[in-house]
């Protein structure tokens, strides 16, 4: 009955914020309610705060004991759906597939794929040393394990 509820009520409030989508909802045996969001454009204190009061505000305290959290997906989170990868062009992810690992710029997404880029060092065709190489690598999303935003500090 209460996840019912919630589910209606947090569906109607991304509905009129178009930006947001849901990454995961969850709610506990002790009734508490948990809703990590994202957005195309990120997600900020107002983002959350509205959500929350779309739900707290049209429950009924009296019949649901509960305990509600909204929050962002955080920066070290991995990446779980298509729709994050765009607004992390130009950031540096770190991508594992069954096949490989891969650390690059992320230069475009869609809906099916990404594409990193990154320099690597590999030896001279001819004679000795190394040379400096621009790597590219389109992947498909459906091949992605994980992927992560590297954080710099």
């Amino acid at each position: 009955m209460l996840k019912t509820q919630v589910e209606e009520l947090l569906a109607k409030a991304l509905e009129e914020n178009k930006k947001l989508f849901l990454i995961d909802f969850s709610i506990t045996p002790d009734n508490t309610i948990r809703i990590v969001l994202d957005g195309d454009e990120g997600v900020n204190l107002k983002d959350c705060m509205a959500i929350s009061r779309a739900i707290e505000h049209n429950l009924d305290r009296e019949e649901h004991d509960f305990s509600l959290e909204v929050t962002s997906a955080g920066a070290a989170e991995p990446i779980v759906m298509a729709r994050q990868y765009p607004k992390n062009i130009g950031r540096k992810l770190v991508v594992k597939t069954a096949a490989e690992n891969y650390e690059g710029d992320l230069t475009e997404a869609t809906e099916n794929s990404i594409t990193l880029e990154w320099k690597e060092r590999e030896p001279k065709p001819v004679g000795k040393g190394k040379r400096t190489v621009q790597k590219r690598k389109k992947i498909a999303i459906s091949e992605i394990d994980e992927a992560k935003v590297k954080l710099k500090f």
